[in-house]
């Protein structure tokens, strides 16, 4: 065994391994997210199978919290104090998140690549253990915004959207988007409770306002609900649907491929159902691990191309670390990010993080659904 003298190390670290801390709602409403902790468990297990990261092994520990937030915070409470992790990682859910950001900053616990796009989430002077993974929900809205202005200036929009702040960011970037416009073009507004059985009356009232552009701002379940429910009542807006609900397995299918075509999302991600990415290195590596890892997940599921990059996310902040493996080391590698393409990313984004830049994907590009797939089209926007 290795001299501890020489080697640094925090909570969750021996020699042989490094215990990395999770929540995931493995129940509830957002449960169709729970396949994403289950990726990441999987890909860590052929990491540990490969060896490990530098010879000690992850040891994955992921509870459910229904994304409720007082259960994250009792949860992430329990991976702190008993298990006693080296950081948490990938944390399921915007309002999840925030709920535990300000327990693990005052504990200066890594709060690593979550799983959520709000902006006030990320801040690295006010929340220094704090790090981003995927694009923020605000600058992806601004894209929809500029598409809108663009090809339907005299556009009616009506939106549908979760009522905390993973709507209300969306819902604030689309705003900005439009400008001085937004009062005028904006002509009604729904919410959602994640605790609502459907979102069939918000369609309807969206419906009867005359508008004509739907940005539909929800998560799985309730994407699929409103996807439907439009297609029910005949009504045919311009359909704009965000990036964290648009898996061709968990929401295009169920609403009905064909209530789908011609919804513009943003993508960041190879989407398994695109026929162009469905050859070549990355996606033999990609199909191959599934299929020895996590058979029983769903290969339509873009989710599961989110916890697979992810999960190569941490493991090179892990790499980077090498032996020493203090919390402050962990966050110091995960703000010095620099992947130029990485395999299930889209040709052109890449992951880049600095000591004031804590948000590792920056970059975006807009598809539309033909019934099958999402068709990228346009040009790749981001910093």
């Amino acid at each position: 065994t290795r001299a501890w003298a020489q080697m640094p190390a925090d909570p969750g670290v021996t020699d042989t391994e490094i215990r990395i801390g999770n929540t995931a709602p493995y129940s509830g409403p957002g449960s169709a997210y729970s396949t994403i902790a289950k990726v990441e468990a999987a890909y860590f297990r052929m990491v540990n199978d490969n060896g490990g990261v530098n010879g000690r092994k992850i040891n994955f520990i992921s509870y459910d919290d229904a994304l409720s937030p007082p259960k994250t915070v009792e949860q992430t409470r329990k991976l702190v104090e008993s298990d006693e992790v080296l950081a948490l990682f990938n944390t399921i859910g915007t309002a999840a998140n925030l709920a535990a950001q300000k327990y693990l900053n005052a504990k200066q616990v890594p709060q690593l690549l979550v799983g959520g796009g709000a902006t006030h989430l990320v801040d690295a002077k006010k929340y220094p253990w704090t790090l981003g993974w995927q694009p923020t929900y605000y600058s992806e809205a601004v894209i929809y915004a500029k598409h809108i202005l663009a090809n339907h200036p005299n556009a009616k929009i009506a939106v549908i959207s979760q009522n905390d702040d993973f709507g209300k960011d969306y819902l604030g970037g689309l705003k900005e988007g439009l400008g001085d416009k937004a009062k005028s073009m904006i002509v009604s507004e729904a919410t959602y409770e994640p605790s609502d059985p459907t979102v069939d009356s918000q369609v309807l009232k969206l419906k009867a306002s005359g508008a004509d552009v739907l940005v539909n701002i929800t998560t799985p379940k309730f994407a699929a609900q409103a996807i439907k429910k439009a297609a029910e009542i005949g009504w045919k807006p311009t359909h704009y649907l965000n990036s964290v609900s648009a898996s061709v397995g968990t929401v295009m299918i169920p609403a009905g491929p064909e209530n789908g075509v011609g919804i513009f999302t943003a993508s960041y991600l190879k989407d398994p159902t695109d026929p162009q990415f469905q050859k070549g290195k990355e996606w033999d590596d990609w199909l191959g691990w599934m299929k020895k890892y996590h058979p029983s997940a769903d290969v339509k599921d873009v989710n599961n191309v989110y916890g697979y990059t992810a999960a190569q996310g941490l493991v090179q902040v892990l790499k980077q670390a090498g032996d020493n493996l203090t919390r402050e080391n962990i966050m110091k590698q995960a703000a010095n990010l620099n992947i130029k393409e990485m395999g299930m990313l889209l040709p052109g984004v890449d992951v880049k993080t600095g000591p004031d830049d804590f948000y590792p994907i920056e970059r975006e590009q807009l598809a539309r659904f033909d019934g099958k797939t999402w068709v990228l089209f346009g040009k790749v926007y981001g910093r």
